[in-house]
């Protein structure tokens, strides 16, 4: 029944994919998946890729743009009526004009963005680029739909039993430890199992231990599903080589993880998932950094994870018409802007380190894989400050309003110095637990690595919207869809 299924849904993608084809010989299209786990920028990813190509932005790295080949970029009304839209307005007027973060992402979303562009050989053409928005947590429930109730139940408890983890999972283990897989089905049990499951679920994607392998990725952000059945079970403990009897709180357990990959996990991978062309994959990696090795080597596992996830290679014309392929992937370590220009490039061979193994099957397949350390908007600027007779280099940003540091608490307007300290020459120091941390180069006492910097003040001069200050977003294009407007 199993194997049945897997045709018949290999089917349904495949007709999809010929339909998806038929369109595109008509309308060029690339689309672009943005994912990452919480935390990791991607609406303001979005809001800034849309408003840098609708206006014109400043992407020396984005040659179609830089060299003036690119006539115009416009939104049109995206093509899945049944998928709600990318809150692009809202979201920059939120950014601009109030100097606050978007909020982030918890549902699928989408935008159509159309490039009227010049080929190299002055030929006029267009691009729509279809930019699909998607919660990080949702890919990480993919790899559950080849997995029994039993394996992941086995695989959720020995992680939950290594540290950091066993002390944040203290009082759902106590409830487990309660329960008998084989007594009869008990609701009230299950509702109990979830809700304790679920917080130490939240508890581990807490900064102060960032952990980054939580699924199921609804438990955290249910939406219309809260509540349900669906997702309303947990793993026990359960004896190998041995079913759940029928009518038990195990075949219980086993038939509402069932559902939840029949109604969550199927519908993302079939709908969503497996018709993208181009990936990006956010990485807020300095909360990592500063949870110590145990949540970077847990975020290296969930990296590893995300990237068996896709279905990768060269594109071919079958694999257009009946297997499409995601043929290039970017994994961006946001939130360059909180460290000093010196560290970028460490902070890139970090995230390298963690994709090295993974990475090269994906580039065997065919498929394009790189690292990039970005910040799509910049909310800080460089400077060197004067402490004592050194010179310390610094970065200079507004701390929002309530944010405290050192016993100081922040009005929101007042803008400060702080020093990021450096990142290692050498990756492994930070997997190993020699690096000490974010901490200040300045003094003791310092120690701003979990600030959280408005928005920057952007000036008005003679255009009516100024560019947002950026990094590395135009190399971020440049590798996404560089090539597609050639």
């Amino acid at each position: 029944m199993a194997s049945f299924s897997k045709i018949v849904e290999e089917a349904r993608l495949s007709a999809r994919a010929l339909l998806d084809y038929g369109d595109n010989l008509f309308n060029p299209t690339v689309r672009l998946g943005v994912t990452g786990l919480s935390r990791a920028g991607k609406t303001v990813f979005i809001t800034a890729l849309v408003h840098g190509l609708a206006r014109g932005g400043r992407f020396p790295v984005f040659e179609s743009l830089a060299t003036g080949r690119i006539a115009s970029a416009r939104l049109t009304p995206q093509p899945d009526d049944t998928v709600p839209r990318f809150a692009y307005e809202q979201h920059l007027r939120t950014l601009v004009g109030e100097r606050r973060w978007p909020n982030s992402t918890v549902d699928i979303s989408e935008l159509r963005l159309v490039i009227d562009y010049q080929r190299q050989n002055g030929a006029d053409r267009t691009l729509t680029l279809d930019i699909v928005d998607y919660p990080g947590e949702w890919l990480l429930d993919l790899p559950l739909l080849g997995k029994s109730y039993e394996q992941w139940a086995a695989e959720s408890l020995a992680l939950s039993r290594q540290q950091p983890r066993a002390l944040l999972a203290a009082e759902w283990h106590a409830h487990l430890s309660t329960l008998d897989p084989q007594a009869h089905e008990d609701e009230q049990a299950t509702l109990t199992a979830a809700r304790l499951f679920t917080d130490y679920l939240r508890a581990c994607r807490d900064e102060r231990f960032a952990m980054s392998l939580l699924p199921p990725g609804r438990f955290l952000m249910p939406g219309n599903l809260a509540g349900s059945p669906a997702l309303t079970f947990a793993p026990l403990d359960l004896p190998s080589d041995e079913a759940g009897p029928a009518g038990s709180l195990w075949a219980m357990m086993a038939r509402r993880y069932e559902a939840y990959k029949d109604a969550v996990v199927r519908p993302f991978f079939r709908d969503h998932f497996a018709r993208l062309d181009r990936q990006i994959v956010l990485v807020d990696a300095l909360a990592a950094f500063n949870a110590g090795p145990e949540a970077l080597h847990d975020l290296e596992a969930a990296l590893a994870g995300i990237l068996d996830c896709f279905r990768i290679g060269r594109g071919t014309l079958f694999s257009a018409l009946f297997r499409p392929r995601i043929d290039r992937i970017l994994f961006a370590a946001t939130k360059a802007d909180h460290l000093h220009h010196s560290s970028h490039d460490r902070l890139e061979a970090i995230l390298r380190r963690m994709l090295d193994r993974t990475a090269m099957r994906a580039e065997l397949a065919g498929a394009a894989v790189d690292v990039v350390a970005l910040a799509a908007v910049r909310a800080t600027r460089e400077a060197q400050v004067q402490r004592g007779r050194d010179r310390l280099p610094s970065i200079l940003g507004t701390p929002v309003s309530g944010e405290v540091a050192n016993g100081e608490t922040f009005d929101g307007e007042t803008e400060v110095a702080t020093f990021p300290g450096d990142l290692p020459d050498n990756p492994e120091e930070l997997f190993s637990g020699g690096f000490r941390g974010l901490s200040s180069t300045a003094s003791d006492k310092a120690d701003f690595r979990f600030l959280r910097f408005r928005p920057p003040l952007l000036e008005h001069g003679t255009t009516e919207e100024p560019s947002l200050p950026h990094i590395r977003l135009d190399r971020a294009l440049q590798f996404l869809i560089g090539d597609r407007l050639q």
